[in-house]
């Protein structure tokens, strides 16, 4: 978890990446909205993409986590794969800004990175697949639609909030987090 100083650049990068793109932005934008100097800024981030990853790291940690205490419940595929998704929806709803930043400036992250991201993305896609198999395996689903298939889907779904989902819409994050599960759970049954 960041500490005081280092997640008051990493709320204005977000503030200001999400507002003017990650190109229009400064360094010197950065620290000025943060309060802090572009040495406090360099101590804790080596360059601009260091920043970009930061908030795309603390977003899908956070995220696996969450996954992964929801599966170690024990609970039946059903209420685990709406557990998931309802966490899912929720936290990139109200991180609205940070997803859309990544999503939007993903394409700026070095090689290195990229691998990265890729190794993270792909453990959060075969964890997710593996309950909705088990699910399948078990009965409790029906297989007409293979499990890969039903994971991206979903994935996809929440992927493409940023571009629709406003915060002071009519839905609360956890409203919208039901209706998606109710949706992904009726085309498994």
């Amino acid at each position: 978890m960041p500490g005081a100083t280092e997640q008051k650049i990493i709320d204005a990068a977000v503030r200001l990446f999400a507002s003017q793109g990650y190109d229009a932005t400064s360094v010197q934008e950065i620290v000025t909205a943060a309060q802090v100097t572009k040495g406090a800024l360099y101590h804790y981030f080596r360059a601009k993409d260091d920043l970009l990853f930061e908030i795309y790291r603390l977003l899908i940690t956070s995220q696996s986590a969450d996954m992964d205490r929801i599966i170690g419940l024990g609970l039946p595929a059903g209420e685990t794969v709406r557990e998931i998704l309802a966490s899912l929806v929720t936290s990139t709803a109200e991180r609205v800004d940070e997803t859309a930043v990544f999503v939007r400036e993903l394409h700026r992250l070095g090689e290195d990175r990229m691998t990265d991201f890729r190794a993270e993305r792909r453990r959060y896609h075969e964890t997710f697949l593996a309950v909705v198999e088990k699910g399948q395996a078990d009965g409790e689903f029906s297989s007409v639609v293979p499990a890969d298939t039903v994971v991206r889907i979903a994935l996809g779904v929440v992927n493409q909030l940023p571009m629709w989902f406003r915060p002071d819409g009519q839905k609360t994050p956890a409203v919208l987090a039901g209706e998606i599960a109710d949706f992904v759970l009726a085309g498994l049954r």
